[in-house]
């Protein structure tokens, strides 16, 4: 199989990690040998090395496995736990097609490993739903039960990938999960409890995802011979993928919320999961902030802008107020224009009009998936997915013109 440097726009085509890895052991070493070095490209081409590309599409795969998680225990519980419920056939389907496209992309480069690591994935999962429903049903003997098998998980877990990855130890990879168990388990018992703090929860739980994925992809790019997957380029591209796949899940979890709510603003598991909006934009700012200080706070007030709209636009549809929707939609067009003009202001290699461009697909397919939850549609999971798929494209994009700009390698 050749090894090909596949852009990141494959990888929302749906599986990221097959197209930002895309590597075959046959002829790795021969690529390899004759790519540049990491240390001697600079810029666009910096964001979109094959290492590179291999850390973005493990952040971006592994961070939506956390998202998807909580949706699916969140969603057991909201249907008393009945796996023959619409919503929650849709909430599993949904994060089995995530489990799916990560085997897939293990495949690519290690065909062997392919089923095992999607037999191994999924055991894992159905621990999380057991815990989840021990819990809800005050049966202890379930929760010890799955925390058991959680951490025998960790252990056959480690044991499989350094079985085809030896620069990844087994109790090192063992080790590494401690803290995406530790931080869901958490996330589940607020979930059960009923406590709106789950929201920030699952959001700190996905902000383990870019070590662990950094961590991975350091061993599997040694043992294919890709370069370094911690350059200031990689770095960035990793970080916005985490960080916009982060915004648009956080937004889903809120509107559907609100909608559950119906319509409440003022409910306390409303305004947690708003928070956890805003907790990623300010994390947003803060990011773009460290390269261009000065845009850090207009950056952060049209960001939070275009969320207000998209808030507009769930509550429109919910209360079937057409006037609220369509200004909704035509605040969301708006602020492609002005948002890819303050981009281009600071960043000239990324054009305005490129920018706005590239948010066409961001504002269409999560009012989609707006449309799906305000409707109960249990379709609305794989179109918040949908929508999710977007954001490595964009993240390829902005990390690529940043690069350019700051002349990272």
């Amino acid at each position: 199989m050749r090894l090909s440097s596949l852009k990141l726009a494959a990888a929302a085509a749906g599986v990221a990690l097959a197209a930002t890895a895309c590597i075959g052991s046959d002829e790795a070493s021969t690529d390899a040998g004759t790519a540049p070095s990491a240390s001697t490209v600079v810029g666009v081409a910096a964001t979109t090395t094959k290492a590179a590309d291999l850390r973005a599409g493990l952040t971006y795969l592994l961070g939506e496995h956390i998202q998807l998680v909580g949706l699916a225990t969140h969603t057991a519980l909201a249907d008393e736990g009945d796996p023959d419920a619409p919503a929650v056939k849709a909430a599993v389907k949904t994060l089995d097609d995530n489990s799916v496209e990560l085997s897939k992309a293990v495949g690519v480069a290690y065909l062997k490993a392919e089923e095992p690591f999607l037999v191994s994935w999924r055991q894992h999962i159905d621990f999380y739903l057991d815990y989840t429903l021990g819990k809800a049903t005050a049966d202890d003997v379930k929760v010890a039960q799955a925390r058991k098998d959680l951490a025998g998980f960790r252990t056959s877990f480690g044991r499989l990938i350094n079985s085809f990855v030896p620069e990844l130890p087994a109790k090192a990879v063992a080790d590494e999960v401690i803290p995406h168990f530790a931080s869901l388990l958490l996330v589940i018992d607020a979930q059960v409890a009923g406590d709106p703090e789950q929201f920030a929860l699952l959001q700190k739980a996905a902000g383990h995802v870019p070590a662990s994925a950094a961590f991975l992809a350091g061993g599997i790019a040694t043992n294919l011979e890709l370069g370094r997957t911690d350059t200031p380029a990689a770095d960035l591209r990793s970080g916005l993928t985490a960080l916009l796949t982060q915004h648009v899940y956080t937004v889903g979890i809120a509107v559907s919320t609100a909608v559950a709510k119906g319509g409440n603003l003022k409910d306390p598991m409303v305004t947690s999961a708003v928070a956890a909006i805003d907790a990623n934009s300010v994390a947003l700012s803060k990011a773009v902030g460290s390269g261009y200080p000065k845009t850090e706070a207009p950056f952060l007030v049209s960001w939070r802008q275009h969320i207000g709209y998209f808030v507009d636009y769930a509550l429109g549809r919910k209360a079937k107020d057409r006037a609220k929707v369509a200004m909704a939609k035509t605040d969301l067009n708006g602020y492609r224009v002005s948002f890819g003009q303050l981009i281009n202001s600071v960043v000239p290699e990324l054009s305005a009009d490129a920018v706005a461009d590239e948010l066409i697909p961001h504002v269409d397919s999560l009012v989609k998936a707006i449309d799906a939850a305000v409707a109960g549609d249990p379709s609305a999971f794989g179109k918040l997915k949908t929508a999710a798929r977007h954001m490595p494209a964009s993240a390829g994009v902005l990390s690529g013109g940043i690069a350019q700009n700051l002349k990272l390698s």
